[in-house]
C-alpha cells in the first residue's frame, strides 16, 4: 500500500503524514485530535480517497453505544412479524441489523472506518470496543456466529477533547494533535480552496484572522473552516482589501464577521477590548 501524503484538497504537515503512515504500519488505530475545523474528519475522507478505497463512517453521538457498532437486533419487528404469520421470523438473521464495524469487517477490499467525535459518547463507550478494534472479531449470540475482519480495516478515531479516554484505549492507539496551522501553512490551505485570490487580499485577511484568534478569552476561536467560510463571503461581496486593513487599524469588526465569531459573548468581548484600546491609543 502506498504511503499517505495528502492530497491536491488536502494539505497534510509532514507530522501527520507521518502518523498516518505509521498508524498503517502498525495496524493500530489512529487517534486525531485537534481543534474544531482543523480537518479532523476531512483526513479520514481524503485517506480513503487516496488509496482508492470504501469510508465507512461512524458518527458518534451522546447516546451512541458500542454495541451499535456491531450490531443490533430488532426484535420489535420480530415480534410484529410473528403476529402477522410471517414466515422470515423463523430465521433469526433476519432481524440482525450490521453495525459499521460489521460493515467494515465485511468489506471486500481494505476500507478506511472514521469512529467520529469519540469523545462525544459515554465515558465507557471506548473500553467497550476494546477487544473488537484489538482481535478485529466479535460474536453475534442471537445466531451463534463468530464475524471476523476479512482484513483489518484502516481506523481513523476522532477526538475534540471534551472528554479524557481512557488509559487502557489510548494504549492501543497511535496519537497525532494536529496543531493549528501557522501563516504559512495556512496560506497553502487557502491556495487550494482559492488558487486565484488575490495576494493583498488574503494578506489582510490572514492578518485579521490570526489577530481574532489572539484575543484572549474568546469561547471560540475562529478554524480553519471558518477562514475559508470567511474568504468565501469576501470575494463573493467583492470586499476591498483596503476595507479590510482599515478596519483591523481602526479596530473595529471585521465585515461579515459572522462567519468567523459564532457566539454573541465573542462578539461583545471582540468590541470590549477594541473599545478599549482605541481608547488608551
Amino acid at each position: 500500500m502506498s504511503s499517505f501524503k495528502g492530497t491536491s484538497d488536502y494539505i497534510a504537515s509532514k507530522e501527520l503524514q507521518l502518523a498516518v503512515n505509521a498508524a498503517i504500519s502498525l495496524e493500530r488505530p489512529l487517534l486525531i485530535k485537534g481543534e474544531p475545523g482543523t480537518g479532523k474528519t476531512m483526513l479520514a475522507e481524503e485517506l480513503a480517497a487516496s488509496l482508492g478505497t470504501e469510508l465507512i463512517s461512524w458518527h458518534i453521538k451522546s447516546t451512541t453505544k458500542a454495541q451499535q457498532g456491531l450490531y443490533e437486533y430488532d426484535a420489535v419487528s420480530r415480534l410484529r412479524d410473528s403476529q402477522l404469520g410471517d414466515e422470515k421470523v423463523k430465521d433469526i438473521g433476519n432481524y440482525i441489523v450490521k453495525g459499521k464495524l460489521w460493515t467494515a469487517f465485511a468489506a471486500d477490499k481494505r476500507p478506511v472506518l472514521l469512529i467520529d467525535e469519540i469523545d462525544k459518547a459515554d465515558i465507557e463507550f471506548p473500553n467497550d470496543l476494546l477487544l473488537e478494534l484489538d482481535k478485529m472479531e466479535f460474536f453475534v449470540y442471537e445466531t451463534q456466529e463468530r464475524v471476523v475482519a476479512a482484513q483489518r480495516p484502516i481506523v481513523i478515531i476522532t477526538s475534540n477533547n471534551e472528554k479524557e479516554l481512557p488509559d487502557a484505549f489510548l494504549r492501543r492507539c497511535f496519537f497525532h494533535y494536529i496543531n493549528f496551522p501557522d501563516k504559512d501553512e495556512m496560506q497553502s490551505i487557502v491556495d487550494v480552496h482559492f488558487p486565484n485570490i488575490k495576494k493583498e487580499l488574503l494578506d489582510e485577511a490572514l492578518a485579521l484572522f490570526f489577530d481574532l484568534r489572539e484575543i484572549p478569552g474568546l469561547k471560540k476561536k475562529p478554524s480553519t473552516s471558518e477562514l475559508i467560510d470567511w474568504l468565501k463571503l469576501l470575494l463573493a461581496e467583492d470586499i476591498d482589501p483596503k476595507v479590510l486593513h482599515e478596519t483591523k487599524q481602526a479596530r473595529v469588526i471585521p465585515p461579515l464577521h459572522g462567519a468567523l465569531l459564532k457566539n454573541e459573548q465573542d462578539v461583545h468581548l471582540f468590541e470590549k477590548l477594541a473599545f478599549m484600546q482605541r481608547s488608551g491609543r
